[in-house]
């Protein structure tokens, strides 16, 4: 595990348990993505809104980490690296165990595959 990475800042918690932006907007997520300098949650690129990239766009905040169980990388979008680790964030590493994917399980189409960016 790498212990430091310019550009993380592991005490922001999670803003929200899902895509804020979604949210907002009655939308649906495929994976989320966490910023690693402010937890802001945005969906990932495979998403239809791609709220992640977004916020990267617009808070110049380039480093996220996958907020899905079982994942510890991050991604740099300034450098397009990979980390397949790094410091430990604040609890919780990933949306609730309940909240599926994609999700909220009442906001996702039946051709939800169909809308996938790819």
């Amino acid at each position: 595990m790498t212990d430091h990475i310019d550009g993380i800042e592991p005490s922001a918690a999670p803003a929200s348990a899902g895509c804020a932006d979604c949210d907002a907007v009655g939308g649906w997520w495929f994976h989320l993505r966490r910023c690693a300098q402010c937890g802001h949650i945005g969906c990932c690129d495979s998403s239809p809104a791609q709220h992640a990239t977004a916020h990267w766009k617009s808070a110049g905040h380039p480093l996220v980490q996958s907020f899905e169980p079982g994942e510890e990388w991050f991604w740099n979008y300034d450098t397009n690296a990979l980390y397949e680790s790094g410091p430990e964030l604040t609890p919780p590493a990933a949306h609730p165990d309940d909240q599926p994917a994609p999700g909220p399980a009442d906001r996702v189409p039946q051709d939800w595959t169909r809308q996938l960016h790819r």
